[in-house]
């Protein structure tokens, strides 16, 4: 058994004293923050979020906020998708890339007001490399992270958890469209969004001081669908087939090998960065794949580290996540594989954590 040590260097969350009282097992580091991952049963939070409804602490998912004159202008130079279309109380997922045409993250873009957009960013330093990217082509932007703080609310049910603490005109946002309000004197903004495919919501909590507010009226709204706080889904994001950045990726993945090369637009007229290596790496194909596996055998615990994946005697890949998916009632798992080595149809190998065991491509998502 080992612990975790609480200290300064990482911070805690404004729901971190309701998420320890509902029970909290487990944290991991995000984004220099402590976030819980586990709240003791694995398997039934996992129904939870698949058949009723679930509330999660995402305050990890930090927002890097650009405003001031140049903010457009500098958000379309960041972001390789066109955005000629973006509105205010609108979202858009996109990727980020160095200029070698490599993943950096793959936030949601939110355009707050005309010259205030957030980056609701992964578990990477994207306020450092934004600044660093406004000061080089003096750009008139202020580059921040704002007191803005995610509760996610996850699940078939979420929509009427949340249409209860807000009202009805929830149920006509679009996905990642959202809307500024307050619930009670609590400062929010309410998304339809979140990293599940099950359906929800996000309530940016926008004053730290009023997190333990927050988190008990949505428990109260939610008390009628039998709510309880979870984490985002180790086995439901496999299955679902949803990219998580720094574990489905390495430091040289490029957009076009793990499905977001359709939020690349090469065709746009003005300059961003990595636009001459994307085009590039365009029009060589790809090399790798971010694919589906099903993995033979008994049912898999999640794995702990990365999993060779052989085909003969050579390695062409890895599998990043792996999990029992008790709706399949198989192992599925998320693998970087070579593009060559899926189109020649030569049985893989997965180096388990106990043994060998054949596996079989899926198309994304699984469910």
């Amino acid at each position: 058994m080992f612990a975790m040590s609480f200290g300064s260097r990482n911070r805690k969350s404004p729901f971190f004293d309701a998420t320890v009282a509902a029970g909290v097992t487990h944290f991991s580091v995000y984004n220099h923050m402590y976030m819980p991952v586990s709240f003791g049963d694995a398997i039934g939070e996992y129904w939870r979020l698949v058949n009723g409804v679930s509330m999660w602490d995402v305050s990890v998912e930090r927002q890097v906020e650009i405003c001031g004159p140049d903010a457009e202008t500098l958000v379309r130079y960041l972001v390789p998708r066109d955005l000629k279309n973006l509105r205010i109380g609108q979202g858009k997922y996109v990727p980020l890339c160095d200029h070698a045409g490599r993943l950096l993250n793959d936030p949601v873009l939110l355009k707050v007001d005309d010259d205030t957009f957030w980056l609701s960013i992964a578990d990477s330093d994207v306020l450092l490399w934004a600044r660093a990217i406004a000061a080089e082509r003096g750009y008139d932007a202020r580059i921040v992270e704002p007191d803005v703080s995610p509760l996610a609310v996850q699940g078939p049910a979420a929509e009427a958890v949340v249409a209860d603490l807000f009202g009805d005109w929830v149920r006509d946002l679009k996905y990642f469209w959202f809307k500024e309000t307050d619930l009670d004197g609590i400062p929010v903004l309410v998304a339809r969004s979140g990293w599940s495919k099950q359906g929800g919501f996000e309530i940016y909590l926008r004053d730290g001081s009023r997190g333990g507010d927050l988190w008990h009226a949505v428990s109260e709204a939610g008390r009628r669908f039998d709510i309880a706080a979870g984490a985002p889904n180790y086995i439901e994001r496999i299955e679902s087939g949803l990219l998580s950045y720094g574990a489905d990726t390495d430091p040289d993945t490029n957009p076009f090998e793990v499905g977001l090369g359709k939020f690349v637009d090469l065709d746009r007229h003005d300059d961003f960065v990595g636009k001459t290596a994307l085009r590039a790496l365009h029009e060589r194909g790809i090399r790798r794949r971010l694919t589906g596996l099903f993995i033979e055998g008994p049912p898999m615990q999640p794995n702990t580290h990365p999993l060779p994946v052989l085909q003969g005697n050579r390695k062409v890949g890895k599998v990043s996540a792996a999990a029992y998916s008790p709706r399949l009632e198989r192992n599925v798992s998320l693998a970087l594989l070579e593009a060559a080595a899926l189109e020649i149809r030569d049985p893989l190998l997965v180096i388990t954590e106990t043994g060998q065991a054949q596996a079989t491509p899926s198309e994304l998502p699984f469910l």
